[in-house]
């Protein structure tokens, strides 16, 4: 009898707990549904907190296993030495939400993730991995010598691994480890480029441009052109070199230290030569503009003193030349080497060793993709032709500038050096 007591006492709160939490319906079933539907009820709770705990699992599974390649493989502050041609590209930097727009960027942090070079959730925030871009190129763009920083994980193999991710116009030469501070951007102090073009863009106005293959470069014209391009030499004021910058802006005066025309060189049949200038920084298109200047004044377009008066306060109309055969040579980190690299701890950031490895880059992917659009295209040719619509002479119009406010915007795609 004392024994029966607390059984019925214990199944009359049970009874009850069931009623409060919305179980009185069982009242009514028979005794054997009663039971399976309590079997139910009891163990859903425990399904739902087996899913929950498997979840967890497999979270503390993924954060164990990211902990021990970060264990295995610290993150390291790197800069990678880059080349790639810019054909088919939008640019170096990345356009996020802009997927259909591929940019060099894009495909490189592919490739990290892929290597497991960085997390996977880096990919999407670039500033978790520190990164930061040299210089940007625009839309067609090419470099021999970029420099990204960032960090990484020291994976063995870690060059051959990343580029067996990327295309093969895109490639990662070198790589060197920097201090934690280092920003490949603020740290530069000088970048170099080239400009590859056909030299029937130095020919007088009245040319056939229908005979480009059989024009060659006088010795006499060469030297014309080289004193013009020594002109930019020294601080000038660029504003007419760019789009939206006002005379007054200081961030419009740049300092170029050197400018020149190389020896011109035969392929395909056709003549090319490169130009080669290199300044602190550049502004969006006004390497372009600075060469469009000369070849507009050794056609014989413009006078000598626009350039000049290109640098004053007035606003100068100055051509643009094509952006097809531009590419970013080299990036300079003179101070950096006097600070750092000398200490023992690090290295130069001078890629001498990677020299034959760029010239046979440039000479695989970049040159032949400039000689081939060039001669099928005929950028350069097309250019020409609109020179003679530009006003030398005369202050730019309202009107003018906007007609050329509307070109900039429309190859902006990046800002570009």
């Amino acid at each position: 009898m004392f024994r029966t007591r607390p059984l019925l006492s214990a199944l009359v709160n049970y009874r009850q707990l069931l009623e409060r939490n919305g179980l009185k319906f069982l009242c009514t079933m028979s005794e054997e549904a009663r039971d399976q539907e309590t079997a139910k009820l009891l163990k859903r709770p425990n399904e739902v907190n087996e899913d929950s705990a498997e979840r967890a699992t497999k979270r503390i599974k993924a954060e164990g296993e990211h902990n021990e390649d970060d264990k295995r493989y610290p993150k390291k502050k790197v800069v990678l030495l880059l080349a790639y041609s810019g054909k088919g590209y939008y640019g170096m930097q990345r356009n996020p939400g802009n997927s259909q727009f591929r940019t060099i960027e894009d495909d490189l942090v592919t490739a990290l993730v892929k290597s497991g070079c960085i997390p996977g959730n880096h990919g999407d925030d670039m500033r978790k991995m520190s990164f930061q871009r040299c210089a940007r190129t625009d839309k067609g763009v090419s470099a021999a010598g970029q420099v990204v920083s960032l960090k990484l994980r020291l994976i063995e193999d870690i060059i051959e691994k990343i580029n067996e991710n990327l295309p093969p116009q895109i490639r990662v030469l070198g790589l060197k480890r920097v201090t934690q501070g280092f920003n490949s951007k603020n740290n530069c102090d000088a970048r170099t480029y080239a400009y590859m073009l056909p030299t029937v863009a130095f020919s007088p106005k009245d040319y056939d441009t229908e005979n480009i293959a059989a024009f060659r470069l006088e010795t006499e014209t060469l030297q014309k052109v080289n004193q013009l391009f020594a002109l930019y030499k020294g601080t000038h004021n660029f504003h007419n070199f760019t789009s939206q910058k006002a005379p007054s802006d200081p961030s419009a005066r740049r300092y170029i230290t050197e400018m020149s025309c190389g020896e011109p060189f035969v392929r395909n049949n056709y003549e090319f030569a490169v130009i080669t200038v290199r300044g602190q920084s550049f502004m969006l298109h006004q390497i372009r503009k600075m060469i469009g200047l000369v070849i507009a004044v050794i056609k014989g377009y413009a006078k000598e003193e626009v350039m000049e008066r290109s640098w004053g306060q007035e606003k100068v109309d100055v051509p643009k030349a094509p952006g097809l055969g531009l590419v970013l040579e080299r990036v300079h980190f003179d101070r950096y080497n006097k600070r750092f690299g000398g200490d023992g701890l690090h290295e130069r950031l001078e890629w001498d060793r990677e020299e034959e490895a760029i010239k046979a880059f440039k000479e695989a992917h970049i040159y032949p993709t400039i000689v081939e659009t060039e001669c099928e295209e005929g950028s350069m040719v097309s250019w020409m032709a609109t020179l003679p619509i530009h006003d030398f002479e005369a202050t730019v119009t309202g009107t003018q500038d906007n007609k050329d406010q509307k070109q900039e915007n429309a190859d902006e795609g990046n800002d570009s050096d």
